[in-house]
């Protein structure tokens, strides 16, 4: 590990409050020309004693902008401090978890997997269409049935065909046949560049796409490609649930990646990474940006550092060891559930790597649903109900739900 190791509540501390020191200070600078301070002093008092412990937030009351993408070099010289917290961060995720190599890689917080998403297919499309030529008719998002509607989202705001590939309706894996056809029917209407988005756990499933379905696809078709991974919800459970490499930086054909902090890390709400190679992120540079120090290539523009000092600090909270037993207690308790399903002959899915379960809706009744707040994968016509096995969710809670679903069954 090169960046993640185990820290202290007080060297934690000292980092965050030293990083943002070297912030500016708005009560001891006058700065005349940017449109940024702390947070309104008549609302948010910094003077607060308990702020002096805590420094997520005195790093929300502080307010920095990290607007831009740090990892490239040069940025708004007022936020220094943080920014370097936040490019440790990426360094930590790209490097010590997805296995990159050392400083080969650029990446920023984003809001969330939605934006992490657009920015690979936004950056992939100005690449399609400068180096290859190709007009945005002859490019496409190619992605699974199971995907995230950040994909759909992405089609309509860059105007780009969606392809969605149909999974198998037991196993959720891609149906390879159809893939193959799927491209063919592409290729005939005029479309040349596919931008792939292969899943690292699905939000409804916690299914995982084999990335080499699509090389074999793309390659027989002969055309060009790049491929980024959802990890929205899998990024910080399936490298330590899994010896798998093939999703991570050590597979050449991958070129980014999404995460999601602010579900499985439990950071603020909305907090998501983006990752990439080096060399990629100059495709989304806004050269408009002039007076943005570094300019912008993001998507959201200015954002709050504070997030990524929340995610660094609860990675550095639990070191990679802590965090690797957190993923398999969860595991455990999944593992736990799956067997009285198994037990009572409810039908479900879940990836022996991940802490969701998918049930079939038929033997799940609507009582229990509302109880239990079940997740269905359609709200008009539930066909599964999902379980997520967060940090709250532990046997004690799973119990009661499964001698509730006994008793129910046994009185059909």
């Amino acid at each position: 590990m090169r960046y993640w190791r185990k820290l202290t509540g007080d060297e934690i501390r000292e980092r965050v409050f030293g990083a943002l020191n070297r912030n500016i200070n708005y009560k001891e600078r006058t700065t005349l020309g940017i449109p940024a301070s702390h947070l309104d002093e008549n609302v948010f008092n910094q003077d607060a004693t308990y702020l002096k412990d805590a420094p997520f937030l005195s790093a929300m009351v502080r307010n920095p902008n990290h607007i831009g993408c740090h990892t490239l070099g040069d940025s708004e010289q007022f936020f220094a401090g943080t920014q370097q917290v936040e490019r440790e961060l990426i360094a930590l995720v790209a490097e010590d978890i997805l296995k990159g190599k050392p400083d080969a890689h650029d990446g920023y917080v984003a809001s969330g997997g939605t934006e992490a998403n657009m920015q690979a297919i936004w950056i992939y499309r100005n690449f399609f269409i400068r180096e290859s030529g190709a007009k945005n008719n002859e490019i496409a998002i190619l992605c699974s049935a199971d995907s995230h509607y950040s994909m759909p989202k992405a089609g309509n705001i860059m105007n780009l065909p969606v392809i969605s590939v149909p999974v198998d309706d037991t196993a959720r894996e891609i149906q390879a046949e159809i893939l193959d056809q799927k491209l063919e029917d592409a290729k005939a209407s005029g479309i040349r560049c596919f931008i792939v988005v292969s899943n690292m756990m699905t939000t409804m499933f916690g299914s995982v796409d084999r990335v080499e379905t699509y090389v074999a696809a793309l390659k027989k078709a002969g055309v060009e490609y790049k491929i980024h991974i959802d990890g929205a919800y899998g990024g910080f459970v399936y490298p330590f649930s899994t010896t798998d490499e093939d999703l991570t930086f050590l597979n050449p054909e991958i070129t980014s990646f999404t995460l999601d902090a602010h579900k499985m890390v439990q950071a603020p709400f909305g907090t998501g990474i983006f990752l990439i190679r080096k060399g990629w992120m100059k495709y989304a540079a806004t050269e408009e940006a002039q007076y943005v120090q570094g300019m912008d290539t993001t998507i959201i523009g200015s954002r709050s550092g504070a997030n990524a000092i929340a995610v660094w600090m609860i990675l550095q909270t639990y070191g990679p060891h802590g965090w690797f037993e957190k993923v398999h207690i969860l595991n455990y308790r999944t593992e736990w559930l799956c067997n009285q399903l198994e037990e009572l002959h409810v039908p479900f899915y879940r990836n022996p790597s991940s802490n969701l379960v998918a049930m079939r809706a038929a033997s799940i009744p609507t009582a229990l649903v509302e109880k239990y707040g079940l997740v269905p994968d359609s709200h008009s016509k539930p066909k599964w109900y999902k379980i997520v096995v967060m940090e709250h969710v532990t046997v004690d809670h799973l119990m009661p739900f499964v001698e509730d679903l006994q008793a129910h069954l046994a009185g059909k």
